[in-house]
């Protein structure tokens, strides 16, 4: 079995280690000094900031966006290119919460954002394998299962989702693997290849006129009479407008926001090429999946079909590729039998924004703009409230969502470091395990 396991951002010397930047166009030659003044700065330069950026810039704001390290380099390149729905929490749980019409809204802004993207990257002709592919949620337990069944006529009736029941006996239509229970299918979730949305994505913007300039970190915002100073590694910046874009990767940055982001590292492998004949067996419908395990698996064909790319967490604490790849691979086997004969070709991880409510979050705080906190789902939430903090920053109607006014909370004592995400993980991954040997003896 080979291994590549260095991190990497899409210049960097490593970036075969990253299957996504296989292939990848030239990146744009970006300036490698900021702006000293401009309408708007934007701190990150993934989906969330370049969409804002994008946004601002075609409507005449003069318009920076700054990275501490290459643009593209967080988990906008780095994820599994898989796109749903995207809000977390059930409509019961949300309803519980903040009230049925509040409930819907919120639920809403997941079918907007995937129906956006679509429009979006069509309308730009952005080229990135963009499908309307389908979700197979695979359950790991016959509970699971008939949990899912209930799940799926709720959806239909409630939300519209037109998702459906397959039994186990029917899984093979779905899904070459005999581990599952039957699962639900969404059929109109979508996939993509993350760092070719990205890249498109990063020439639109400096085709607007957006100022793009990586590694140069952000390490002060202040307030001054005309807005905000920004000072970084390469100067003072002054701006009118500040967007905060920084993810599952923000720091000290803003505190604030930093109380309220729980950084995970997702991990994903690439198999070495496979038949296709293999490959029609294991996803004879090209659908991306998902488990109901609580420590999640994802993945999917590659968009030629040549490979499968495989993601969860495999440890308690964060670890590096090297040692994530060999165990991801031993549970990819787990689930497909067929491929313990061929080995990985990547393996690399990427950072993830979780939130203590499971919901992202839009807003505003000491007057700088936030979107953040996507746990897990940002490829289209990210770029969709990236574009509605555009049309904030501008003061237009449009950018309202469902989520503005939604308290963003914290825990006590808690500062950015997730001493409690070892303990949970393990807690979580018992549980799942738990489960499967029940299932297995049931089978």
């Amino acid at each position: 079995m080979t291994t590549n396991h260095r991190s990497a951002s899409p210049n960097s010397q490593d970036s075969r280690e990253v299957y996504w930047f296989e292939g990848l166009p030239v990146a744009p030659d970006t300036p490698s000094d900021p702006l000293p003044q401009v309408d708007v700065a934007i701190v990150g330069s993934g989906y969330t900031g370049l969409n804002a950026a994008l946004v601002t810039a075609r409507a005449g704001r003069s318009t920076m966006v700054l990275d501490a390290g290459d643009p593209g380099w967080g988990c906008s390149t780095k994820n599994g290119g898989q796109i749903s729905t995207s809000i977390k929490p059930s409509l019961e749980k949300l309803t519980a919460r903040y009230g049925a019409a509040k409930a819907r809204d919120i639920r809403q802004e997941g079918i907007d954002a995937l129906n956006w993207i679509d429009n979006f990257i069509q309308s730009e002709s952005l080229d990135c394998n963009f499908t309307r592919c389908g979700r197979y949620h695979a359950a790991h337990s016959p509970k699971h299962f008939d949990a899912l069944q209930r799940s799926a006529d709720i959806l239909n009736q409630t939300e519209g989702a037109e998702a459906y029941a397959v039994p186990r006996a029917q899984q093979h239509t779905e899904l070459g693997s005999d581990t599952y229970f039957g699962g639900m299918v969404f059929p109109h979730h979508a996939s993509l290849d993350p760092a070719k949305y990205h890249r498109a994505l990063l020439h639109r913007a400096i085709e607007a006129g957006v100022h793009v300039t990586g590694n140069c970190p952000v390490q002060e915002v202040s307030k001054d009479a005309g807005g905000f100073v920004l000072r970084t590694t390469k100067g003072l910046v002054r701006a009118r407008d500040v967007m905060i874009a920084t993810g599952g990767y923000s720091g000290p940055l803003s505190p604030w926001l930093q109380r309220r982001i729980i950084p995970i590292g997702s991990y994903v492998i690439a198999t070495d090429p496979i038949p296709s004949s293999l490959m029609d067996e294991l996803f004879p419908t090209d659908r991306i999946v998902n488990d109901t395990c609580k420590v999640v698996y994802y993945f999917r064909p590659s968009p030629d079909r040549s490979r499968v790319l495989f993601g969860g967490r495999v440890s308690a604490k964060e670890t590096d590729p090297s040692v994530s790849g060999p165990k991801l691979h031993q549970d990819m086997c787990r689930i497909f039998p067929q491929l313990r004969d061929y080995g990985i070709s990547h393996s690399w991880t990427g950072q993830v924004g979780y939130t203590f409510d499971e919901l992202p979050h839009v807003g505003m705080h000491q007057g700088m703009y936030y979107s953040t906190g996507y746990c897990g789902t940002g490829v289209s939430l990210a770029s969709y409230f990236g574009m509605r903090v555009g049309q904030k920053i501008l003061g237009l109607s449009e950018g309202a969502t469902a989520l503005d006014g939604l308290k963003f909370p914290t825990r006590p004592f808690y500062r950015g470091t997730p001493w409690f995400l070892p303990a949970a993980v393990t807690w979580y991954r018992w549980q799942d395990q738990f489960e499967l040997r029940q299932a297995a003896r049931s089978r």
